[in-house]
């Protein structure tokens, strides 16, 4: 086994041991990952950042002065991933989201994400990279840098409800990639835990940060509107595999390295260098199979595409440019009806089915009448 690969796999499992340990204290108490936060709640104050009550260092659960339980109580929410963490930006009240990297780990990470947050490219359209707001280092802590991003999503919650939705979603991602592409970088890990959303229009009153189901006070389900009433923009996040090539090298190769999803075909037993930008078709594929062809009905037009994107050899996968141009024809040739349409878990039962297919319904002949796009149009 090459040396890279061995140091690939001591960075996964120090960042483990470091971030991704719980600690299964009780809730009155930091677990190590909180600790770390908690002893920089100061400083990022200093830098126009404050953390959620739990995280002060004066925090005094308030569950040991009410009548609430504890998992009903907003302090009793703790971050499920150490490095990262919501905080208050003092200057607007903006709720945001805080990532510590070490560079050490991840050397490009900050780079490639504040190039694509540039002047130049983050108003264009096709970027769909987490845009990011401030990066800074905090005191006698060089090799660790605090990325301040927005407040994103999974994009895959709330439910998708109409087939146009999971279309525009579709177009987005690839419309993304291909961006990402066309500048020469390559994302390296972006399976579905990595694609995320902008909630401001759905949730227009927010949501909290770590029970997302809820309001921010915890006090009751976070309301939303659909996809078709309130189009979000979906992000690509977390570009700490990420690699930057220059365009004369064009066909850069990689020794694998591990992301998110176990299921490439090239990384099975080799250690050869291979095609990143291959890969990163498989991956985004393999995530819409995943989320999508397999656990949902009514996109059953997506399976070819999906399918030549995931094959086992990556020389036969199409360039993300095809991938474009391909899924264009098939958007096309999608019928009203069809971009209408319902899409079904399939895990629903029967009441299920009857209860979310009645609601749809009502939904679909008001957005009918008022003229809303079948696909959703996001904003610029």
């Amino acid at each position: 086994m090459s040396r890279t690969v061995d140091v690939n796999a001591e960075v996964s499992q120090r960042m483990f041991a470091m971030w991704g340990k719980t600690d299964r204290t009780p809730p009155e108490e930091l677990d190590s990952r909180e600790v770390w936060w908690r002893d920089r709640y100061k400083e990022l104050c200093s830098h126009g950042y404050l953390l959620r009550p739990r995280y002060s260092p004066q925090w005094v659960p308030s569950w040991k002065t009410s009548k609430k339980d504890w998992k009903d109580s907003e302090d009793g929410k703790r971050i499920t991933f150490g490095p990262i963490i919501d905080a208050t930006r003092t200057s607007d009240g903006k709720v945001v989201t805080l990532k510590r990297i070490k560079r050490e780990d991840h050397p490009y990470e900050a780079d490639i994400a504040l190039y694509f947050s540039s002047q130049t490219l983050a108003s264009q359209p096709a970027n769909h990279c987490v845009p990011v707001y401030d990066v800074f280092v905090l005191d006698g802590e060089d090799d660790t840098m605090i990325m301040v991003m927005p407040l994103l999503r999974s994009y895959s919650d709330p439910s998708f409800d109409t087939v146009g939705e999971a279309v525009e979603c579709f177009r987005q991602l690839f419309e993304g990639l291909q961006f990402m592409h066309q500048h020469r970088i390559t994302h390296r890990d972006c399976m579905n835990e990595n694609i995320m959303l902008d909630p401001t229009l759905l949730y227009p009153a927010s949501f909290h940060p770590i029970a997302t189901n809820l309001t921010v006070d915890c006090t009751g389900d976070a309301k939303h509107f659909t996809r078709t009433q309130r189009p979000p923009k979906y992000y690509f996040i977390d570009f700490g595999l990420s690699r930057r090539y220059d365009h004369s090298d064009a066909n850069p190769k990689e020794i694998p390295i591990w992301g998110g999803d176990k299921e490439v075909p090239e990384f099975q037993n080799s250690n050869e260098p291979r095609d990143p930008f291959a890969t990163d078709v498989f991956y985004i594929g393999n995530a819409i199979r995943k989320d999508f062809i397999l656990e949902k009905r009514g996109l059953e037009f997506m399976k070819p595409l999906i399918a030549s994107m995931i094959q086992a050899d990556p020389d036969q996968r199409p360039k993300m440019d095809e991938v474009v141009a391909r899924f264009d024809e098939i958007r096309s040739g999608l019928n009203q009806r069809k971009l209408r349409s319902r899409v079904v878990d399939i895990h629903e039962d029967l009441f299920e089915r009857v209860v979310r297919t009645t609601s749809h319904w009502k939904r679909r002949i008001g957005f009918v009448a008022r003229g809303i796009p079948a696909i959703p149009n996001p904003p610029s």
